[in-house]
Parts: C-alpha cells; structure tokens; sequence
C-alpha cells in the first residue's frame, strides 16, 4: 500500500496536458493515464490540433463532419472528467493537412498561442503523440518535442514527465515504439472505452485497428508486460525527479 500511496501522491501533483492531433487520438492514447491523474486529485487538459469534414474508407457514404467530431470530443472530455479542453484548428483545408503549416506556428500554438497553450497551463507532464505513417501524427510529435526542450524553468514552464503514447496503428511503423513507461489501468479500461466509443464517426468494427476492441486487447497485451490485468504504455523521453 506505501508504493500505491506514493504514486497516487505523485499523480495527484501534476499538471497533465495531452495534445492529440485529431479527435480520439487522446482517449486512445492516454485515456486511462488521464483517468489515474483526475482520480488522484491532479489537473488534465487536452489540446486538440485539428479537426474537419473527412470522408472514410468504410461502407458509409458520405462525409463526417467536423462539427460531429467536435461533438463526440466534447462528450468523450465530460465522461473522463477533464479540467479544460480545446481544438486549434477547426478548419477542413487543415484537417490532415498539418505538414502545410510551417513548424515554427504549430509549435508556437502548443507554446504560448493557443487557449491550453504551455505558458498558460503550465503542465508538469505532457504527452505527445508517437510519430507514425499519418503526417499530421509526425508533424505534431516534431513540434511537440520542440516545444517541450530543455529550458530554464525560471524562463520558460518545464515539464518533468514528456510521454510519447502508444496506438494499435504503431503495430504499422518504420520506427518500433519501445515502451518503457506503464500505467496500470486495470480498474478504469472500461471507462477508458466508453470514452472512446463517444468517437462514434472514428469507430472501425472488429478486427480494424481503429476499433474500441483493438484498443481493449493493446491495453491488456500492455498489462501481461507488467504482470497488471491492463495498462497503458508510454515511451518516457524525459522523467526528472
């Protein structure tokens, strides 16, 4: 029980912003971590690239609209319970198009320009996407660490904890995602899910990667590597006591 206090201690001090790229990318990358850091008494807020109308690979026709997304958020944010949460660009000539921005503004977005923006919030744990074969995941995980250097405190907010987090999709990746930082979800994965599955537009059936199924079997694969019934993994790039 002391080490389950000390980390609910530890979990309680932080200032948790995860900054997802699309709408679902941030339940299902860090769902259950942002579960943990609310329970325990700590602060969550989600910074949200990017949505817009998209039109799917799947037997519905049409489009899904940006307004939908933006609206499956919002209720996916409410069931985890966060503090605050934002979309930057609600724009259709943007959506999967953030390798037309230049860096440099995306990554004043996530410093300093936007609602959630780090001079604002000032996180003491981020978490980033994994850079993976969609451009926009690759171009905010560049911005993501560029913003999240090494900088004097007294200049600039530090965050302690920068987490880069995992997704089934990684299984399809020229670059191997290595975890080396769990969170033991076992309690909260069904609600993790149901979070999830408020991204009604983004849910693929079984066997699909984009699944709500496919995120429960990574969770438990995740926990049989820490002898936990479920977990979500992380690669810690940078962890300062």
């Amino acid at each position: 029980m002391e080490r389950d206090q000390a980390l609910e201690d530890f979990l309680a001090h932080q200032r948790l912003l995860v900054i997802s790229p699309h709408a679902d990318d941030e339940t299902a990358g860090a769902g259950g971590l942002m579960l943990r850091v609310k329970e325990a008494g700590g602060e969550v807020f989600v910074m949200v690239l990017t949505v817009g109308d998209l039109e799917h690979y799947n037997s519905k026709p049409g489009k899904v609209k940006g307004s939908q997304r933006a609206e499956e958020l919002q209720k996916a944010m409410e069931l985890l319970g966060v503090d605050d949460w934002e979309i930057c660009f609600q724009d259709n000539s943007l959506h999967l198009r953030l390798d037309s921005i230049p860096r440099r503004d995306i990554v004043s977005s996530i410093e300093r320009d936007s609602r959630l923006a780090i001079d604002r919030v000032k996180p003491t744990m981020l978490a980033l996407p994994a850079p993976s074969f969609n451009q926009d995941h690759e171009i905010l995980f560049k911005a993501g660490i560029t913003a999240a250097r090494p900088h004097l405190s007294t200049m600039k907010p530090f965050q302690r904890a920068v987490l880069i987090m995992d997704a089934p999709q990684l299984a399809w990746n020229a670059t191997p995602f290595v975890p080396n930082f769990y969170v033991d979800i076992s309690h909260c994965l069904d609600r993790k899910i149901a979070a999830f599955s408020c991204h009604k537009s983004q849910l693929r059936p079984d066997p699909h990667q984009g699944g709500a199924e496919a995120l429960r079997i990574l969770a438990l694969s995740r926990g049989r590597e820490i002898s936990v019934q479920a977990a979500e993994a992380f690669h810690c790039m940078r962890f300062v006591f």
